[in-house]
């Protein structure tokens, strides 16, 4: 087990340091360079200049790189054209902001999508199965977006029941101590979450159940309860957490967008706002940030499944 871990490890620095590197290219392979596309209609040849001289975009691309892969482990990741301030600073201010938000959001969709996937299979091929199905398929479908503004307009502007955004101001944890604000936007995540976590619990539950083991618990005597929640609820978890460790990267980029529809300045609105006013420092930390997010993710499922199922092993032995 240590030595897997240490292998994934490594291949997890390997990742990283490979988005780096993209991402850093991309970022000098702007048309007509960061310079114009910072100073914009203010760009003339001597602030040009001027700009490159003072963020050391005049020394050879490689002697860029190694000075912004070196700063990575002090958490040196630049400074905000935009918000004339450290990267790190930035991203520090807003990252707890959507850690909870999005946390919460998991929590609450996976307590809700277990359920309702067992719910499916013991209800197979009933009205209720149907109708869950059907519903799942449909925000399933649905833009993140579009789900919010729909959201926004029934409770919001029609009922009045809820404001329209979080506080600007907010604390990271408002969304616990003062949730009124956070309902719409946490309500939207969590939708969209519960109906791929479901679907996939449905299926892997409906597999669970046709297993040898199943049908050998049925013989010796086993109700119909323990079956379903002693032996096969437990292997059918296993794919979900799969899934959610996989899933990280779709539910950071859902909060990218659901931040940006009700205006909370967590790391999705702060990534917005950084391609939109070419900030490629901050670019460059946000992604990096989302890249480390799912990196960390996928080896917390893999480290998981020897917890949930002991008969797995990695490399032979502990």
């Amino acid at each position: 087990m240590i030595g897997y871990l240490i292998r994934r490890f490594l291949q997890a620095i390997i990742v990283v340091l490979g988005v780096v590197v993209v991402v850093f290219l991309l970022s000098r392979l702007i048309p007509g360079g960061e310079a114009r596309a910072v100073l914009g209609a203010k760009s003339t040849p001597p602030l040009i200049r001027q700009f490159n001289h003072a963020n050391g975009l005049t020394q050879p691309l490689w002697v860029q790189f190694w000075h912004y892969l070196i700063g990575l482990p002090l958490l040196h990741l630049g400074y905000s054209y935009k918000f004339t301030e450290p990267v790190w600073d930035v991203i520090a201010t807003r990252l707890p902001k959507t850690l909870v938000l999005v946390g919460t959001s998991t929590v609450l969709a996976l307590v809700i999508a277990v359920p309702l996937g067992v719910l499916q299979v013991v209800k197979r091929n009933k009205p209720s199965d149907y109708a869950l199905t059907g519903l799942s398929f449909v925000l399933y479908a649905m833009p993140s977006f579009f789900l919010a503004t729909l959201l926004i307009i029934w409770f919001s502007f029609d009922a009045g029941l809820l404001p329209v955004s979080p506080p600007s101001n907010a604390s990271p944890f408002a969304v616990w101590t003062d949730p009124k604000g956070f309902i719409l936007p946490v309500v939207t995540l969590a939708a969209l979450t519960v109906a791929g976590f479901s679907r996939y619990m449905r299926s892997s539950l409906l597999d669970a159940m046709a297993e040898d083991y199943i049908r050998t618990a049925r013989a010796k005597g086993a109700s119909s309860r323990r079956v379903l929640y002693g032996h096969a609820l437990r292997n059918a978890l296993i794919p979900i957490i799969t899934l959610l460790g996989l899933s990280i990267p779709g539910i950071v980029s859902g909060a990218v967008i659901v931040e940006t529809v009700f205006n909370y300045p967590g790391m999705g609105l702060l990534t917005v706002d950084a391609a939109i006013n070419a900030d490629i420092p901050t670019v460059l930390g946000t992604t990096l940030v989302i890249t480390v997010a799912t990196v960390i993710g996928s080896l917390l499922a893999d480290v998981l499944y020897v917890i949930i199922d002991p008969r797995i092993r990695y490399g032979g032995s502990f």
